[in-house]
């Protein structure tokens, strides 16, 4: 049924971060594999057509948005075991909320082989696009990538967004557009109203929208623009443009390579 892999690849999973969804996001690792995978297998409503620009052209696509992980993981197991090369591409980070987990677990179970190459996360696009550091001295040090409890998954009680919001540290929230108004909620509980905020819709697709409000606009935002999904939220006082500087450079601050 499948043909031996001419490819440079060892027969594999190769799971891929595709990034936020601009191409040009890629890693050379990812597209290097990219091009030489024999099976590409990814969900055509989380990843852009453009990512696929990178594909061989004989190169077999699986789009997976309609099937669950029990119809998806043996087709990636028929495959390398047919001596195939397989990307199983995933959206943004690999590390985070792309539920390879419980697929490096199966496949392992399986005595398949897979590796992971990792993507740049919705927030780095989106600070990047704000031209903004999202750790600014004397002001926020700290960052914390989370989620709000939804449908399909439960987040601890022990990370409860109120909770992580005491710290007041520069919050990226995902897959929270369709609790907005719960989430505002929340975090209002220890941000200020003005805290600023950017509302990142599809960063890094073709349809990206970026809006910048203030945390008590947050739902109204959100909803006035019908964002239900592909949403991120920064919520920081690093995005209100407070001009600082870091001691790393400073003519004051010695070290080994720039000794007194």
């Amino acid at each position: 049924m499948y043909q031996a892999s001419p490819s440079s690849l060892q027969p594999a999973v190769y799971f891929i971060g595709a990034g936020p969804g601009d191409p040009d996001l890629l890693t050379l690792k990812a597209v290097k594999v990219l091009q030489a995978a024999d099976v590409i297998i990814y969900a055509d409503s989380l990843v852009p057509k453009q990512i696929l620009q990178f594909v061989r052209a004989d190169a077999e696509l699986l789009n997976t948005s309609n099937k669950t992980l029990e119809e998806i993981l043996p087709l990636a197991i028929a495959r390398v075991k047919a001596n195939l090369s397989v990307v199983r591409l995933h959206s943004g980070d690999l590390t985070l909320y792309s539920a390879i987990h419980e697929q490096m677990h199966l496949l392992a179970e399986e005595n398949i082989p897979f590796e992971l190459i990792p993507g740049i996360s919705a927030f780095q696009a989106a600070a990047a696009k704000l031209n903004v550091e999202l750790t600014v001295p004397n002001l926020v040090q700290t960052i914390v990538l989370t989620r709000i409890s939804g449908a399909a998954s439960k987040v601890p009680e022990s990370e409860e967004l109120t909770a992580l919001a005491a710290h007041k540290a520069s919050l990226c929230l995902y897959l929270a557009a369709r609790h907005v108004e719960k989430a505002q909620a929340k975090l209002l509980v220890h941000y200020p109203p003005e805290t600023p905020v950017a509302v990142c819709f599809r960063v890094g697709w073709e349809d990206e929208k970026i809006f910048l409000t203030t945390l008590d606009k947050m739902a109204k935002v959100t909803q006035e623009n019908n964002l239900i999904r592909t949403t991120l939220y920064l919520i920081s006082p690093a995005l209100s443009g407070k001009k600082a500087r870091s001691r790393l450079y400073h003519p004051d601050h010695y070290h080994l390579f720039r000794p007194r």
